[in-house]
């Protein structure tokens, strides 16, 4: 560009800004394949654990270079440009590079190996359920968190610069005002339920989620379910792995899992359209912007609220049990002859009595696994719990909160995978935040979308998924915080009385309270 036969260096600059990130998140596109291969269909010996790994470093170190070099340094000195969406992605850019210069290369290549052995080390610890045999990596992983934390943001608490990396803006304050006010409103209404034990549609009719079935149907149904729900196989894929995920290479390559169980129908189901959820993000991510921060998801918290909006505001909704009634007597015609949806509804939102795997938990005991688990985050970054305390302070919080005895590390401190990839802290409170920011953005939708129950009932998705593709996929992270966001999507920051509000109104008609 040229202005009075003067070249526009600015814009130069910030072209080679791009030019740069687009290189580095090309590498890391590769990476999150490696990834995907290494918890799907990798061999399982230690060798091509061990070589993945030192892979990783490698290539962990390499975009580090790209991403704290001089020239992206310069370039972002010197860059200049116009438009809401160039000016966020300069901003994210500038923020990210002061980050990362602060962060010594090797660092960076230490991480990503301790989190590549993390893994492997805790599908060994959970296969024989023994924390010991994973409390070593853990130790090494929580330190250089720390570590991190004190380069990239010098004086602040700790926790809530690990936070930040996840949900941006957010703090341990915040979080203390909203989760004792979310706990403190849904704990007595659990223990309504659960004296009522069985939801009013279920008094005296047989579970038809109860039984036996077979899980390669189930897979073929599950696929089929995320396709109608707008998932293009032509851009990702679906396989099984021991957690679900989602990622791979970017919208163009979006890998998700799930898994299935023969004697539960409803976890691989969910499973799956949750993390279809997750994909339908990924996928409708801004085109124009692929490679460049801008483009990327707004955080962790609003990655899950596209998640649960499908899986729970959804797929757990009445209108859904109609549609899902009509692909399960397709599926499995015996099963389900004569059960009608009033009925599959209630089985599908049945509350768990006792409630003792996060995954498997319902959605209204769901929130105090996520209280549990920061919690034990909080303690282990300011040093009140060590690591080796972990499995007894899991079982005590267990106990209090939802009355489970935990004898078994595989079933309690050893259940999720998150702590192993280094997801610590500052991860697991994004759950809830994407709860509720599900809520408040699935209660607009339902007013500006004319008839979106009838569409649901039908099996009529597209209208849905566009809506949140231009509101909040295509956005990306061109807002500076969730709260931003949601102002611009809903008319207000997050409200927590709409999530109280959704989960008391749902359960109290499902059991008759």
């Amino acid at each position: 560009m040229a202005t009075n036969g003067v070249k526009n260096m600015g814009n130069d600059a910030y072209e080679d800004v791009k030019r740069i990130l687009g290189d580095a998140s090309r590498l890391e596109s590769l990476s999150g394949l490696a990834g995907w291969d290494e918890l799907v269909i990798m061999p399982s010996g230690e060798g091509a654990a061990k070589a993945r790994g030192a892979a990783l470093a490698t290539l962990a170190g390499v975009i580090h270079e790209m991403k704290t070099s001089e020239a992206l340094g310069k370039a972002l000195g010197d860059a200049e440009c116009h438009g809401a969406k160039d000016v966020a992605n300069l901003r994210l850019a500038r923020d990210a590079y002061a980050k990362a210069t602060r962060v010594p290369n090797e660092m960076v290549r230490r991480m990503a190996e301790v989190h590549s052995r993390g893994y492997q080390d805790w599908v060994k610890a959970r296969a024989a359920s023994d924390f010991s045999m994973f409390a070593p990596v853990l130790k090494e992983s929580l330190e250089l968190t720390k570590a991190r934390c004190a380069l990239v943001a010098p004086g602040k608490d700790a926790f809530d610069a690990a936070l930040d990396d996840y949900e941006r803006g957010m703090t341990k304050a915040r979080l203390n005002e909203i989760f004792p006010v979310v706990r403190d409103a849904i704990a007595p209404l659990i223990r309504r339920v659960y004296e009522k034990k069985t939801p009013t549609a279920l008094v005296g009719v047989k579970n038809p989620l109860e039984g036996e079935f077979d899980v390669d149907l189930q897979a073929k149904m599950s696929k089929e379910i995320a396709i109608k729900l707008g998932f293009d196989m032509s851009k990702g894929r679906l396989d099984v792995s021991v957690h679900p995920f989602t990622g791979g290479c970017g919208p163009n390559d979006v890998r998700m899992t799930t898994r299935y169980k023969a004697n539960d129908l409803a976890e691989g189901l969910t499973g799956t359209i949750h993390e279809t959820g997750h994909s339908l993000y990924e996928q409708g991510r801004c085109e124009e912007f692929i490679g460049q921060p801008v483009s990327e998801a707004h955080s962790m918290g609003v990655h899950e609220s596209q998640s649960l909006l499908w899986e729970r505001m959804v797929a757990l909704s009445k209108p859904f049990s109609h549609f899902l009634l009509r692909e399960l007597q397709a599926t499995f015609p015996a099963e389900f002859d004569g059960v009608s949806a009033d009925t599959l509804y209630a089985a599908m939102n049945t509350v768990k009595n006792p409630s003792t795997i996060r995954v498997e938990s319902d959605e209204l005991t769901y929130p105090l696994h996520i209280f549990l688990r920061t919690e034990l985050e909080l303690g282990l970054m300011d040093g009140s719990i060590a690591i080796d305390d972990l499995p007894a302070k899991w079982n005590e919080k267990m106990k209090a909160y939802l009355g489970v005895d935990i004898t078994d590390d595989a079933k309690g401190v050893l259940q999720d995978v998150h702590w192993s990839s280094g997801a610590l802290p500052g991860y697991f409170p994004t759950y809830t935040l994407g709860s509720m920011y599900a809520v408040q953005i699935y209660n607009t939708a339902h007013k500006q979308i004319a008839d979106l129950d009838a569409k649901i009932e039908k099996g009529e998705f597209a209208e849905l998924r566009e809506w949140l593709r231009v509101n909040v996929h295509v956005v990306g992270s061109e807002c500076e915080s969730a709260d931003e966001l949601l102002t611009r999507v809903t008319g207000k920051p997050l409200d927590a009385q709409e999530y109280i509000d959704y989960l008391t109104n749902k359960y109290t008609e499902l059991y008759g309270l």
